[in-house]
């Protein structure tokens, strides 16, 4: 009698030591550390959404910014802005921008990657025919329209990480280009380098200042004279919003 009691108590213990294990894996994996930092959701991030002329002048809003001389490049890493490209949905950003940005599109059966299609650069003014391939791929980039070096120097360094992640993957912020023009354009501000095709400049400069606002960065003086010398020249050049 007292083995069959002893067996059913160690029984009970070992029912209730599972449960309490399964309960604790459950809220380590709910803790940040456990989770993926390039697999979120759509509430954390902004690349579902796209973007539409508002109603602010660029100019004004560039008045707004605050302007202080670029911090320090140290501590630095493209890791800093999350590892890689955000999944939404199953899909990376750079799919979904892909898929914003070019025509006549082709998938592949995933419905997600974009396999081929056209593009209309906005940078170079040129046509270019995408093909998804080892060799090919890199003929279009997704731009980081404020670089996340420049954004690093300038104000996001003092922000959190969810902070950064959402700078990162945020629309307002990317833009599909030619990557060669792209890879000329490196980590610059507006000081040091605009897009080759002038009549794009404006929306360049005005989406530059829509993120900068958004995420409280800052310019320095010679970049805020830059974009003021291109915004003369614009005409009623309203900033980009998110639809």
């Amino acid at each position: 009698m007292l083995g069959k009691v002893a067996a059913s108590t160690l029984r009970k213990r070992r029912s209730v030591a599972v449960l309490l294990i399964s309960l604790l894996v459950m809220v380590l994996q709910s803790l940040p550390f456990f989770q993926k930092q390039s697999d979120v959701t759509p509430a954390q991030t902004d690349v579902l959404s796209d973007t539409a002329e508002g109603s602010e002048l660029a100019s004004d809003v560039l008045e707004r910014l605050l302007v202080k001389g670029r911090a320090p490049k140290t501590g630095y890493a493209r890791d800093q802005f999350s590892d890689g490209w955000a999944l939404v949905g199953g899909c990376d950003v750079r799919n979904i921008i892909l898929k914003r940005s070019l025509t006549e599109l082709k998938l592949a059966d995933d419905g997600c990657v974009v396999m081929s299609g056209i593009l209309d650069d906005p940078y170079t003014g040129e046509v270019i025919n995408f093909v998804r391939g080892s060799s090919t791929s890199d003929a279009i980039q997704i731009d980081h329209v404020v670089a996340l070096s420049d954004a690093w120097q300038k104000g996001a360094q003092n922000v959190s990480a969810d902070e950064r992640l959402r700078l990162a993957n945020d629309p307002l912020n990317l833009l599909a280009v030619d990557g060669p023009a792209n890879q000329e354009k490196g980590d610059a501000d507006s000081a040091s380098w605009l897009p080759p095709n002038k009549s794009f400049r404006c929306a360049y400069v005005a989406r530059q200042v829509a993120v900068k606002s958004k995420y409280s960065l800052w310019v320095t003086e010679a970049e805020k004279s830059a974009m003021k010398r291109v915004l003369n020249g614009c005409g009623e050049q309203r900033v980009p919003i998110e639809k």
